[in-house]
């Protein structure tokens, strides 16, 4: 028999990618690849990589260099809030997810990389709003068999020029050996 089930051993750890089981059937995760960003006593909060919007960082805010690259609904929480990952090192106050992966920082700092030219869509990713669990609840859904854990390259997490599912069914697939069969399975079981 073919288990389509995460298991419920995993910890997981910032850095790390949550893959939505394949028949969740949740507005905000199902299908859904999350980074985590901050996993601890006092909660969780990631961002959700292929989800996106079709507004433009420059139509949210004025005063910023044109920036080419898709504006992504990283969650549920604060969606009136801007958030950044980026690939540049020496960010004021900025947070490492993991190597060479950074967490915000300085805005004015994020400006002046954006008018001087060395911020684009491989090395800077923007959100709106976070993906966030209160302390115990991530560790209670993993438990109950609802993410997948995994890890992806810095290059993949920075990635926003793919279509939603298929990033989805590509870092299931990405996992090994027989779990193929839940990166092809449809996202109602009553079609297969």
């Amino acid at each position: 028999m073919i288990r389509f089930t995460p298991p419920s051993d995993t910890v997981p750890e910032p850095g790390n990618i949550l893959l939505a089981e394949p028949f969740m059937a949740d507005a905000h995760f199902g299908r859904k690849a999350i980074l985590l960003c901050e996993h601890n006593e006092e909660g969780s909060f990631g961002f959700v990589l292929n989800s996106f919007i079709e507004v433009g960082l420059n139509e949210l805010i004025d005063d910023l260099p044109n920036f080419e690259s898709k504006l992504s609904l990283g969650g549920p929480v604060k969606k009136s809030n801007l958030f950044y990952l980026h690939t540049i090192d020496g960010a004021p106050d900025a947070i490492e997810i993991k190597p060479g992966l950074f967490m915000g920082g300085d805005f004015e700092w994020v400006k002046d990389v954006l008018e001087n030219g060395r911020g684009n869509g491989t090395n800077l990713r923007f959100f709106i709003g976070y993906s966030g669990w209160t302390p115990g609840q991530l560790e209670e859904e993993v438990h109950s068999h609802s993410w997948f854990i995994t890890d992806a390259s810095v290059e993949t997490i920075m990635k926003t020029g793919y279509d939603e599912e298929l990033f989805w069914r590509d870092l299931v697939g990405a996992m090994g050996s027989g779990f193929e069969h839940i990166a092809n399975a449809p996202s109602d079981p009553s079609l297969n």
